[in-house]
Order: C-alpha cells, then sequence, then structure tokens
C-alpha cells in the first residue's frame, strides 16, 4: 500500500496578494561624498571670503564627477550664506549633485526624491506592505511614502508579509 504524498507546501504570503514595497530598493545606489566646511574655517570660527573661494577653485573634476555631495559644516560655527552658494556653484560646475547635511540626511534626500518620483500605477489598488526592514528609514520616508501611496490603495500595512501592522484602509462608499 502506497503511502499518499503530503499536499504541496503553499505560499500563503504570495497567494495573499499582497505587494511588497521594499524601501531598500527604491533608494538609488549613490556615490556619497562629504564636504565639510569647517576644514576651511580658521582658528576654526571664522570663514574668510578670499581663501574659502581660492578652496573651490582647487577642487578636481576627477574628485567629484557624478558623485553626491554632503555639504554640512561639522562644527558650531556660523557660516555665512555665500559660503554654501559658493561651494554649491563650484561641486555643481563639477558634475556633482549637492545635498545640504551629513551622510544619513543625503541619503534620506535622496529617497525622498526616489518616492517622488515613483510610478504608482503598479501599486493602484493594491494591498501593499512597505517592509520594516528597510536600512536608513525615518518618520520623513515613511510619511512621504504614505502620502504617495494612500490616494490610490486599496490597503497599506506595515512590517513584514507575515507579520503586518495595519496603517491604512480605503473606506468602503
Amino acid at each position: 500500500m502506497e503511502t499518499p504524498l503530503p499536499d504541496p507546501i503553499r505560499n500563503r504570503v504570495d497567494e495573499s496578494g499582497l505587494i511588497a514595497l521594499d524601501l531598500d530598493q527604491l533608494a538609488p545606489p549613490a556615490m556619497v561624498q562629504d564636504l565639510d566646511l569647517s576644514a576651511y574655517l580658521e582658528q576654526g570660527l571664522i570663514l574668510r571670503e578670499k581663501p574659502f573661494r581660492t578652496a573651490m577653485t582647487e577642487l578636481r573634476e576627477a574628485d567629484w564627477e557624478g558623485s553626491t555631495v554632503a555639504l554640512h559644516c561639522a562644527s558650531d560655527a556660523i557660516l555665512p550664506d555665500w559660503a554654501w552658494m559658493l561651494a554649491t556653484s563650484r561641486l555643481t560646475a563639477l558634475g556633482a549633485r549637492v545635498c545640504i547635511g551629513d551622510e544619513a540626511r543625503t541619503r534620506e534626500r535622496l529617497l525622498l526624491d526616489a518616492i517622488d518620483a515613483l510610478d504608482l500605477e503598479p501599486y493602484r489598488n493594491g494591498r501593499l506592505v512597505i517592509k520594516g526592514c528597510a536600512q536608513g528609514t525615518t518618520a520623513a520616508i515613511l510619511a512621504r511614502i504614505i502620502e504617495r501611496l494612500q490616494p490610490i490603495a486599496l490597503s497599506i500595512f506595515y512590517g513584514e508579509p507575515c507579520s503586518t501592522v495595519p496603517v491604512y484602509k480605503r473606506p468602503k462608499n
């Protein structure tokens, strides 16, 4: 007598119709370079225009082209507005994209931009799960993805497909 075969293993998550959205997959692979303006301060306090302007002209295209620059000042010195403008002008001319803030803030900005550019059609009327294990996720990122998806989604959950927290469900009309 033959032993009956057990029922095949079923992936109930796949069968649920949930669409998982991994924010790590949205983050563009960008080379982020750091430019700390505190390195140009005299005595750690004062930024003089002429030496700073000279230092900016010494930046070379090969070092910055195609990169995203986290432009910030690590000290508590108060920088004049023109310093940010001069540095941004030079870096942009060298082919870099400039974000004001440290590397974490810059990566957040890149992900926010990716969320803003996201094609929403694949998510229309979907049951969505925003994966909860994304690296570097901030409140601003989570708020932005909800702002973008809520108007078109049927429902939104947060977490992993096997264990989620309901965030939004479209009201029945």
